[in-house]
């Protein structure tokens, strides 16, 4: 694995496994201490996060193929999902759940078309199933183990503490994507393919002084 594919996947690990923990207690949040919130109302603003989310990605897809930053946007989106718990800490009636769903579709849909673009064009070829592999399996288990964890905080700290922590995760996950940034941003200015500078580091140490 190269080091872009390290810092997605540990970037995502660290948003997934946040949002793991609120996501078995979400729909009881919203029915038990939203004004106007019940199980349909929960169902209604998931299909809103998951239409915006479909309504962005695929026109969104289509620019960032042909753009050279693609992680100023990874962060942007990653940001504004890194929000959405922050807000849940404040709402309490069904129209800011609403509201919170869609910023929810919006971030989800810049970050991961993104996300799949950088991570496709880092596969070390003939390793792409076990890369892939890795990632699914190190996110399902960040996200299995934080499952249970989160249903237990709200328990005994409360939704508030939750959220928080769910922030807190996300927004280490967001600070990754800046490393990645920062070292992209280096590959950008220097005009040399990667690839080409390891031939010629290559043959200089051959060729004797």
């Amino acid at each position: 694995m190269n080091r872009t594919i390290k810092l997605l996947m540990i970037s995502d690990i660290f948003v997934l496994t946040g949002f793991g923990l609120i996501q078995p207690i979400l729909a009881i949040f919203i029915n038990e201490g939203v004004a106007g919130g019940t199980i349909f109302t929960a169902g209604v603003a998931s299909t809103l996060f998951l239409v915006t989310k479909s309504l962005v990605q695929l026109p969104f897809s289509r620019y960032i193929d042909g753009s050279e930053r693609k992680t100023r946007w990874l962060i942007m989106g990653t940001a504004l999902i890194a929000a959405v718990p922050v807000m849940y800490i404040f709402i309490d009636n069904i129209y800011q759940v609403y509201l919170a769903e869609i910023l929810y579709g919006i971030g989800s849909g810049l970050a991961y078309p993104t996300w799949v673009g950088l991570w496709s064009m880092n596969l070390n070829p003939g390793r792409e199933s076990f890369e892939w592999s890795v990632y699914s399996t190190s996110t399902g288990l960040g996200t299995a183990a934080t499952a249970a964890a989160g249903a237990a905080i709200a328990s005994i700290a409360g939704f508030a503490a939750t959220f928080i922590l769910t922030g807190l995760l996300c927004l280490v996950g967001c600070g990754i994507l800046l490393i990645l940034d920062r070292e992209s941003c280096g590959d950008w200015r220097d005009p040399t393919p990667s690839a080409d500078r390891r031939s010629r580091q290559s043959l200089d140490r051959t060729i004797p002084e």
